[in-house]
Formats: structure tokens, sequence, C-alpha cells
């Protein structure tokens, strides 16, 4: 199965990560378009999980951008949301062949690539992973960063409780990204997602929110950047 990357002149410069952070900051956009385009044109030809890559194609290529990797460790819970990872660093031309016979995993897999860190398919396990190799980076001494990027979903499990509750007694040098996206197999129910569905309806949250459309559509340079602080406003 081929496709014409010719369609996507952007992407096409992009075969490793080291490639990816030559590109100029401002070619990211566009980058991030052709990324998800592509994606779809693949993934709707082979089956795969559209919703959850979707989701995070700038995340993923912020993440990429901004840390060494494959040096810097990024581990991918359960990894459904890891096929813009997989296109990143060096598998693009091969993605139509996911969950095919000799094709891609459809999640990392450590034997298939150096970017993945972990090869996974149970979810919540990306925290407590991340503390051991976070730990052992540490011993290492060579400020090899680690970075987990897990689910609202997946957060609420037993294992990633342990993790969190383990990580707040050692503090351990690693970052751990929540993709809220308030999706997973079913409703997500509980005092975390509760607590995290507060967050974005509370009052700080959307007087922040609505104080800063107010000031963008004042100050119309301004507007084109305006989910900017609200995606941060969300993260923090």
């Amino acid at each position: 199965m081929s496709f014409d990357i010719a369609k996507y002149p952007t992407l096409a410069l992009v075969d490793s990560t080291q490639e990816l952070r030559l590109l100029p900051k401002e070619s990211l956009p566009k980058l991030c378009d052709e990324l998800r385009r592509y994606l779809l044109d693949s993934v709707s030809r082979s089956s795969g999980h559209f919703a959850s890559g979707l989701g995070t194609v700038e995340l993923t290529v912020a993440l990429h951008y901004v840390y060494n990797t494959p040096f810097d460790q990024l581990i991918w819970d359960v990894g459904h949301q890891a096929y813009p990872h997989k296109i990143l660093t060096g598998r693009r031309d091969k993605i139509g062949t996911i969950r095919q016979k000799g094709g891609l995993h459809p999640f990392p897999w450590r034997g298939e690539s150096e970017y993945d860190v972990l090869s996974v398919g149970h979810s919540s396990t990306s925290i407590s992973a991340g503390i051991g190799i976070a730990v052992a980076a540490e011993k290492e001494g060579k400020n090899r960063r680690t970075v987990c990027v897990i689910g609202d979903g997946a957060i609420t499990a037993g294992m990633a409780f342990e993790a969190m509750n383990h990580a707040g007694d050692i503090r351990p040098d690693m970052l751990v990204v929540l993709n809220d996206n308030e999706m997973s197999i079913s409703e997500n129910v509980g005092a975390l997602n509760n607590h995290l569905a507060q967050l974005l309806s509370g009052k700080l949250y959307s007087s922040l929110r609505e104080g800063g459309k107010k000031f963008s559509l004042a100050c119309p340079p301004l507007k084109s950047c305006s989910n900017v602080p609200k995606n941060i406003l969300k993260a923090w």
C-alpha cells in the first residue's frame, strides 16, 4: 500500500525527529495539518484507531520537537494515540501496514523502533514504568529526560494511582502529560473524573477563558493565538 507523499510536502521532509527539529517553528502548524491528513488517508485504508491519534497530533509534534528523542525517553500509555509518533519516527511509509500481517504493531513496540521505549497494550502502565526509567536516568547522569503521556481514562486505574503515590514520595525527574480528551472505552466515572470535570467547568477557568476571549477580540492580532492560553489553562 503506497501513498503519494508529494501531497504532503512538509511531512515528506520528516523521517526522524532529528529532521523534525530542523524545521522552523513557523512550519509546524502546516506539518500538523499534513500529518493529520496523512493519518486519515493511511489508516482509513488499513483500519486502526483514528480518534486518539488525531487528537494528539500537535502534542506529538511538540514533544518530539522540544525533547531530544530518542535520547530522551517518551512513553505512551496504551498506545492508541501513538500513530502520529510512529509516522514521525521513521515508519511513515509503513503506517499503512499497521494491524496487517508482517506490518507495524498497533501499539509502541520495543523491537520495532528505538523510539518505542516501552512495549504497551494494557492501560495505566506508563507512569510506573516512567518512574523506573527516570530513576535509572538519574543514576546514569547524562541529563536524560523522561516523559509519560496518559489519558483521563487510564489515569483512573489503580496502577496509575500507585505510581503517582510512589512518584510523589521519591520525586523523580519526570514529566507526566495528562491527555484529558474525555474519551475512553466507556464513560469515565469516579472522584478523579469528577475533579477534572470541575476544573474545566469551574468559575476560575470559565472567567479566565471568557476574559481571554474578550481581550483577543479587542486586539485582533492576538485572536489567531487565542487557543494557546486556553490550552495552557486546561493543562494547568
